[in-house]
């Protein structure tokens, strides 16, 4: 394949390579720890393109299974994603390799594509069929990334990863069929996080192979996974939180598995709050947490009552949590994260969900999941400004640098889900007393 040659020859952008958010990073500003450098900014736009996949690929099949009015749209949508990843690839390697990464990937969506519509047709034939070429793209594509990264990636290791992906979504789908959908949403949160854990290891493998153009910076570093586990836990949030929303209105019966797997995003947040301040904090943060989500459920309700007054009422609390919200992070940064600024954020995210749930409401399917893509892409915006201001308040806490011996794999197992939670636990520690007595000042205000 023409694309391996190049992948192999050409050199690596960190400018160009899958659009980063912020800017580069020299390796003279590394005196402090941050979370903004060129391979941390690799590592989560990586992390932000493959788990969107993962999510809107998972979307898009139960809406194949179900005969639903928003399939082309969600399609549409991965489509989109797919085209994002292309263009990258063509910004750096050349527009023929653009064009034979995008038939790549998409094929191996299409597999996905021909095992839904097989199990609708009860076609086990074409069924085993498209695993088969899923089983033959895997292996192709193992060599391919073994290739690319100088055998930093080895291809029977990636091998066993892209089958766990390939598992997750199978896995994920075939238990909406049977009507399992606590197990199918379950299984799509450990699909999300698997490829978070994917771009961990190709932004290793990437800026281990090409130093200089990431300025000699690591993707694994202290700081560094602080900002991809909020990545993994706030954008998720958002994900499962728009498909909740869109259960709720649509009355669909898999609201409830969805609103459930939403509260285990919540109960993620809290027990690491938790294991760090105790019970009390945590239940502190779980009620407040808890509420914003409530307010978004009260819109659909209301939406589906068409009850304006009760809509405007979810609002205003949405406007209050807002408010409140980021003046506790003020105070918990000691003023390195600005409630102004983040108040800006917050409210984007209210008007991204809002926005796209009235879109999907009116059945104006194309809108909501642009809108949808838009709220989860904003997430990492927001976890990057939130890690940043950790980071700067306690600078001791990230000055270490981590081993950047990555396993050749590009991927984890299934039962290292929780171990991105305990990181998460280990970084959100640092916000110390300070975070504590916030917590604490807000739970007061509210009695």
């Amino acid at each position: 394949m023409n694309w391996k040659k190049a992948m192999i020859v050409a050199p690596m952008s960190a400018t160009l390579l899958f659009t980063a958010n912020g800017g580069i990073v020299s390796a003279d500003t590394m005196e402090k720890p941050t979370v903004e450098t060129a391979a941390v900014d690799l590592r989560s736009n990586l992390g932000q393109l493959l788990s969107e996949h993962a999510y809107l690929a998972i979307e898009t099949m139960r809406n194949g299974a179900a005969g639903s009015e928003d399939f082309e749209a969600s399609s549409a949508a991965l489509t989109a994603n797919t085209e994002d990843l292309s263009a990258a690839i063509e910004s750096v390697y050349g527009k023929e390799a653009g064009q034979a990464f995008k038939k790549m990937w998409s094929e191996h969506i299409g597999y996905f594509v021909d095992y839904v519509k097989a199990t609708g047709n009860e076609d086990e034939d074409a069924k085993q069929k498209a695993l088969d070429e899923l089983s033959e793209y895997r292996a192709d594509f193992s060599q391919f990334l073994e290739n690319a990264t100088e055998e930093r990636l080895e291809a029977d290791a990636l091998a066993e990863g892209l089958q766990q992906h390939v598992n997750q979504l199978i896995g994920a789908f075939n238990s909406y069929v049977d009507g399992d959908y606590q197990q199918a949403y379950e299984q799509e949160r450990k699909a999300i996080n698997h490829m978070h854990m994917v771009a961990k290891g190709l932004s290793t493998a990437i800026t281990d192979q090409f130093p200089d153009k990431f300025n000699n910076t690591m993707a694994v570093t202290p700081a560094g996974d602080l900002r991809a586990d909020l990545n993994y836990l706030l954008s998720e949030h958002a994900g499962i939180a728009i498909s909740a929303m869109q259960n709720g209105i649509s009355e669909a019966p898999e609201f409830d598995a969805s609103a459930k797997v939403l509260g285990q995003n919540t109960e993620d947040l809290s027990k690491a709050i938790a294991s760090v301040y105790g019970d009390e904090a945590g239940e502190a943060f779980k009620k407040m947490w808890s509420e914003h989500v409530g307010y978004f459920v009260d819109y659909v309700n209301a939406t589906a009552n068409e009850d304006e007054e009760a809509q405007k009422e979810a609002l205003t609390n949405l406007e209050n949590y807002r408010e409140d919200f980021s003046m506790f992070m003020e105070k918990a940064t000691e003023g390195n994260v600005s409630a102004d600024m983040l108040a800006k954020g917050l409210q984007q995210h209210v008007d991204q969900l809002i926005g796209s749930f009235e879109s999907y409401a009116d059945g104006n399917y194309d809108e909501a999941f642009t809108t949808a893509r838009e709220a989860y892409g904003h997430m990492y915006g927001a976890s990057k400004m939130l890690s940043s201001g950790i980071v700067m308040q306690f600078p001791d806490k990230f000055a270490n640098d981590m081993p950047s011996d990555m396993p050749k794999t590009g991927f984890a197992p299934a039962e290292e889900n929780n171990d991105m939670l305990i990181a998460w636990m280990v970084g959100i520690s640092v916000f110390g007393l300070a975070a504590f007595a916030a917590i604490r000042k807000f739970r007061t205000n509210e009695k």
